[in-house]
């Protein structure tokens, strides 16, 4: 936590949702297929000719009831099945820049999965250039930054990972990073460690899933043999004493989603959810909504409902914030300035 943070701690417990909500923030750990709100997924089924096995808007809301994340991704990839067409990449990221707007995110680093797409027969060109026209938009109409992180899906084996960096090479330009996604158990870090050191040598950042549902040992091996310089998740680590002293020595970000993890059964209830203990143990730990459209929230919300469950006051909002811009990927400039803006904001509260 930053010395500037203890400046806050009077402010009251009544006043932290509109702080919560008005504050400027990162988000570092979401996946814009996740973004698909039943309504765009009836609109695009409709504007492409797609049939999808659900009667109506509510009956699809209705089966958003996971009891782990394989029966999430289930869903996940049917609902992806809408997207076709460029405008249709297009559509889905401005809706959920649109809203990150809304929810004050100044600075957004958006996951996308190709492989759910290219394996329908999608080309690689028609989904990036998509969504790299929403960022370069949302920049221009709403004031936010937003860059792309192309994300190998696990459960698939690492040479299909490298046919698809080789699709996606053409497009270099328009996404930043790469990282590692889908069923997490069963498919460690390591089995993506050459592809990964492929990406590192091309000069891309490199994130990972690790510590979500699987073990600690997942986030040691994303950290030794990925090389990541962030973990998504990574709320398992609080089990490892080691690996906690480890994260918190080397400045290593977590980006923790708790609706998703309520969600998927990874804490009973949002009370006992450890991003308090994250943050208490030096960790630079984030606030993220992970699949939003499917997970019960953006990321106000998930900042909103967590401090409710969890009694975290104002000097760790402003530790959150402050810390998702430490974690972007952005310019130290663009950094500095957003970081500026905070403080700003939590002085004049």
């Amino acid at each position: 936590m930053t010395s500037h943070a203890q400046n806050f701690s009077a402010i009251p417990a009544d006043r932290l949702p509109a702080l919560l909500r008005g504050m400027p923030k990162a988000e570092l750990h979401m996946h814009i297929e996740g973004s698909l709100e039943p309504e765009l997924i009836f609109a695009l089924a409709q504007r492409n000719g797609v049939a999808i096995p659900y009667a109506s808007v509510e009956d699809l809301r209705r089966a958003y009831a996971f009891t782990n994340l394989q029966s999430f991704l289930d869903i996940y990839y049917a609902g992806a099945s809408v997207l076709l067409k460029e405008q249709d990449f297009y559509d889905m990221a401005l809706a959920y820049l649109q809203r990150a707007a809304a929810d004050n995110v100044l600075r957004t680093e958006m996951f996308f999965d190709p492989q759910t797409h290219t394996a329908r027969g999608v080309a690689m060109e028609t989904v990036v250039n998509g969504l790299h026209r929403a960022c370069v938009d949302a920049q221009a109409q709403l004031g936010v930054s937003a860059a792309l992180i192309l994300c190998f899906l696990r459960h698939l084996s690492e040479e299909e990972a490298f046919e698809t960096l080789e699709q996606a090479l053409p497009h270099r330009d328009k996404f930043i990073g790469v990282g590692l996604d889908s069923s997490e158990v069963g498919h460690p870090p390591e089995k993506f460690a050459r592809v990964f050191a492929r990406c590192r040598e091309l000069g891309f950042h490199l994130v990972a899933h690790a510590g979500e549902e699987g073990p600690p040992a997942y986030v040691w091996t994303a950290l030794d043999l990925l090389k990541v310089e962030r973990v998504d998740h990574g709320v398992q680590s609080s089990k490892d004493a080691a690996l906690m002293r480890r994260l918190a020595a080397d400045r290593i970000p977590l980006t923790v989603c708790p609706l998703s993890n309520l969600k998927l059964c990874v804490f009973p209830d949002l009370a006992q959810h450890n991003i308090g203990a994250l943050l208490d143990a030096g960790l630079v730990a984030t606030v993220n909504s992970d699949d939003p459209a499917y997970f019960g929230g953006y990321v106000n919300e998930n900042f909103v409902q967590t401090f409710a469950a969890t009694g975290l006051t104002a000097a760790q909002a402003y530790a959150l914030a402050q810390n998702s811009f430490t974690a972007s990927f952005a310019d130290a400039a663009a950094k500095r300035a957003w970081q500026d803006r905070l403080q700003g904001f939590f002085e004049g509260f």
